[in-house]
């Protein structure tokens, strides 16, 4: 497993796709792992426990959602720091970011904890549920401190140019997650039988264990970026970058929000045409997780990439990203759209009963609908791009506008002339509005002169003892005038 990754050189579109194909493969294994767990608990321990699941899942969704923009401008900062082979300001980065979220994860863990029935009561998990939802949130809450520092030093490594060593490490969470859930579930061996608090713990544990591994991984390895003990001045927060990792982090982090809201709302719509509609629509959400995760790690591994470049002011390069990423995003997501629609009835009857109605009814929306993750994927990988400046609020917008002013207010008022069509159609149109004003403020909006850190932070970085005659070097992200 590499180091780091120098972004900045050599052939584009080979170094983006190399770049970006672990953190697809990542994307799915979790998926994957989620789908294996839930069949675990499912069919061995019950319909109440596997709703006890879904509502405790959701909260834990939230939670890493919530820091998931602060880790985004981690990464972005330490990307550009390392396109200006800066490894001083790299590191203040790191101290920061982690301070950050370790201190965050312990305040999280320490109050949800004692606060698990209250919030799932809150949330009105089913009375039946309640009881096995509570054993299995309390679990996850301990697991927080864990999983948020895996989910930090992924980041960091990202920004670093290396997704092969958090895959590796992701892969390893998934194995000991899906080796544990049916040891600590029914309590095989020397393990306790444990029960749906089982499924939790077998998540704690791989967390814990795939967390100390990569620690001591890097450690070993002697990563360039790795901290050591006459560097410990650098998790004292920098409140200059602490600063940049919240104002451009939170938005970054609304854009899940804004999105996972927008689905609650569709998905009410669906719910008014009955059961054949609402698990046809259900059918095609599964299918749809897979088909938008090219675009989403194409998105990622092109933030990355133009963020080092940005660093070095290579801003041909962050051009030719642009390009690649819009360019592999149709090969990818159109490889995945085409067997769907060719084979929908195969592909939907893994969710469906054969000869139900709802299987037309899911065939039906899914030709209607899927072609706009080519769409909206375009949006991912130019929004990707533009972030990696530091410009985070002009995504946040296009997507709210997109979701909230284009696609929710078209299913509603369509939906008295055409019915369910207007929900569905009403992706495809909202996708292209998304596209349309993504490209548009990629190619004449002022992204190129957004900065992630004021410019006399970056002059003022402090140098560590060891190095004192090393000059950090100017972080480039600023475009050439016009």
């Amino acid at each position: 497993m590499r180091q780091t990754k120098d972004l900045t050189t050599g052939p584009i579109a080979s170094t983006l796709l190399l770049f970006a194909l672990p953190i697809l493969a990542g994307n799915v294994l979790q998926s994957l792992n989620g789908s294996v767990n839930a069949m675990w608990v499912g069919k061995f321990l019950g319909e109440q426990a596997l709703t006890a699941t879904a509502n405790a899942n959701n909260i834990m969704f939230f939670l890493i959602g919530a820091v998931f923009g602060v880790g985004m401008a981690a990464t972005i900062l330490v990307a550009q720091a390392i396109g200006a082979k800066d490894t001083i300001l790299a590191k203040k980065v790191i101290g920061t970011s982690a301070t950050f979220f370790f201190v965050v994860s312990l305040a999280i863990a320490a109050i949800g904890y004692p606060l698990s029935k209250h919030i799932l009561v809150w949330m009105s998990t089913p009375p039946a549920a309640l009881e096995l939802a509570e054993a299995y949130l309390r679990v996850i809450f301990m697991a927080v401190p864990f999983l948020y520092m895996f989910a930090f030093f992924s980041a960091i490594l990202r920004g670093a140019g290396d997704t092969r060593t958090p895959f590796a490490f992701l892969s390893l969470v998934v194995l000991l997650d899906i080796v544990f859930n049916p040891l600590l579930i029914f309590g095989i061996g020397p393990f306790p039988k444990m029960g749906i608090a089982g499924s939790a713990t077998a998540t704690l544990i791989a967390n814990v264990v795939s967390l100390v591994a990569m620690i001591f991984w890097l450690r070993y390895k002697r990563h360039p970026l790795w901290i050591n003990r006459t560097e410990t001045s650098v998790y004292r927060p920098d409140f200059t970058i602490l600063r940049s990792l919240i104002v451009k982090g939170v938005p970054m982090g609304l854009q899940m929000i804004v999105i996972s809201l927008s689905m609650i709302m569709m998905i009410s719509f669906v719910n008014q045409y009955g059961v054949d509609w609402t698990s046809a629509y259900g059918a095609a959400l599964q299918l749809w997780t897979y088909v938008q995760m090219p675009a989403m790690a194409i998105g990622a591994a092109c933030s990355s990439m133009s963020a080092q470049n940005v660093g070095a002011g290579k801003w041909d390069r962050v051009s030719g990203v642009a390009r690649t990423g819009v360019l592999f995003n149709f090969l990818m997501t159109g490889a995945l759209i085409a067997p769907i629609l060719l084979f929908d009835h195969t592909t939907l009857s893994l969710f469906l009963p054969s000869g139900s109605a709802a299987l037309a009814n899911a065939s039906h929306l899914n030709h209607i609908a899927v072609w706009s993750f080519l769409f909206f994927g375009v949006t991912f990988v130019v929004s990707g791009v533009v972030r990696s400046t530091g410009a985070v609020m002009p995504p946040l917008l296009i997507l709210a506008f997109a979701l909230w002013v284009v696609r929710i207010p078209f299913a509603v008022l369509l939906q008295p002339k055409y019915g369910a069509d207007a929900i569905w159609w009403s992706f495809p149109v909202s996708s292209v509005v998304a596209m349309l004003m993504s490209v548009a403020y990629y190619q004449w909006g002022g992204w190129r002169k957004a900065r992630m850190l004021p410019i006399d932070a970056e002059r003022q970085t402090a140098i560590p003892s060891e190095v004192p005659h090393q000059a950090p070097a100017k972080v480039g992200n600023r475009a050439p005038e016009v």
